[in-house]
């Protein structure tokens, strides 16, 4: 177990970094941040950064001898990034979980071998794998890289008329997987946490809307029967441990519309967005459980403060964050970054209210 004043490596210097160097300083710890980028959000709220290509083995040799455990902030980290750093200090999560969750094939691989339901897919290697694809999976269907894709990036729908060959040439001709149209009733995730010891602690199932592929607007709880909930806890557990997971984690899963059950869509090896909601609406964050397993601390049973909802602030909408500032319940958080762009998460709110009661 860490004392406090141990120094936490962080790979990544995003907002989910950010928020990661404020949790653990709040437990008396202090981070370290490395990330390739000088202007990452996470480098304003720590003393020790290093700025660095993700490849450079000397800059990384420099940064595990100033840590004492390390962790990362999104699943994008190269695999051989961790797995270099973890001969020298222990890496939680373990870097083959990078590696396992970085491909959307391997994902679903692990996933379906657990016995856990997934839309059905198929492995696309060309254009010819494609046209197969397509007779087995049918149509509409869903084109996705098996690599690098987050918030709608690296993936086509095919409808009726799509011309194959073309979508072919649009995914950029990469290695990549074929998912069947799921008719879903809701977007749901769960966020959970897994200690070195074993223990599991899961929040509160989470129901989502996406615009333009991007995460807008997060509800807790979701509103889905106890038996649905219950199956999305007793899926993320399964996985935690057949992972042998230490850490936070988000499983993003679809409700049939059909029958209400639950396919699993992804897993993020990470604290998550869906979860932001725990940093005032529960009386643990996702953050601080996160340093807690990392650390070897103790975790703690999450306890909601009451209907939560999280409404992210995406592109230009954060220039209108002061109508936040008087609004009963609500919590402002920005992420620092200098530049506002189309499509980037600048900032979120948390509404916290009576059970009952909804404002988004």
């Amino acid at each position: 177990m860490l004392r406090p004043n141990s120094t936490i490596g962080i790979l990544g210097g995003g907002q989910l970094g950010r928020m990661l160097a404020l949790a653990a300083a709040r437990l008396g710890f202090k981070c370290h941040v490395f990330a390739p980028s000088p202007d990452s959000p996470a480098f304003e709220v720590v003393q020790r950064v290093t700025c660095a290509d993700y490849a450079d083995n000397s800059a990384l040799d420099r940064f595990a001898e100033d840590v004492d455990v390390i962790t990362f902030e999104f699943e994008n980290v190269p695999a051989p990034t961790a797995t270099f750093l973890s001969a020298r200090k222990p890496v939680l999560p373990d870097p083959q979980i990078l590696a396992t969750t970085q491909d959307r094939l391997t994902e679903k691989n692990f996933v379906t071998g657990l016995g856990i339901a997934t839309a059905r897919y198929a492995q696309v290697s060309s254009q010819q794998d494609l046209a197969l694809a397509l007779g087995t999976i049918g149509r509409p269907a869903v084109l996705k890289t098996r690599r690098f894709g987050y918030d709608g990036k690296g993936q086509i729908s095919i409808g009726e008329g799509s011309d194959h060959a073309a979508v072919w040439r649009a995914i950029g001709e990469q290695p990549a997987i074929l998912e069947a149209f799921v008719a879903f009733e809701r977007e749901v995730s769960i966020v959970a946490a897994r200690g070195r010891e074993g223990r599991i602690e899961c929040f509160d199932l989470i129901e989502n809307e996406h615009r333009d592929h991007i995460l807008k607007l997060s509800r807790v709880p979701a509103n889905v029967s106890k038996s649905v909930a219950d199956e999305a806890k007793r899926i993320a557990e399964i996985i935690a441990a057949a992972f042998n997971y230490v850490g936070v984690f988000a499983v993003e899963m679809f409700v049939l519309r059909q029958d209400g059950g639950l396919l699993v869509n992804e897993i993020a090896p990470r604290v998550h967005n869906s979860g932001h909601w725990t940093l005032d609406g529960a009386t643990v964050s996702q953050f601080e459980q996160h340093v807690r397993a990392v650390a070897g601390w103790p975790l703690v049973k999450p306890l909601r403060r009451g209907k939560i909802e999280m409404v992210n602030l995406i592109g230009s909408e954060v220039e209108d964050f002061a109508k936040w500032l008087s609004v009963e319940g609500a919590s402002l958080h920005l992420y620092g970054k200098a530049t506002v762009r189309p499509g980037r998460k600048m900032g979120h709110v948390t509404r916290v209210m009576p059970e009952g009661e909804s404002k988004a």
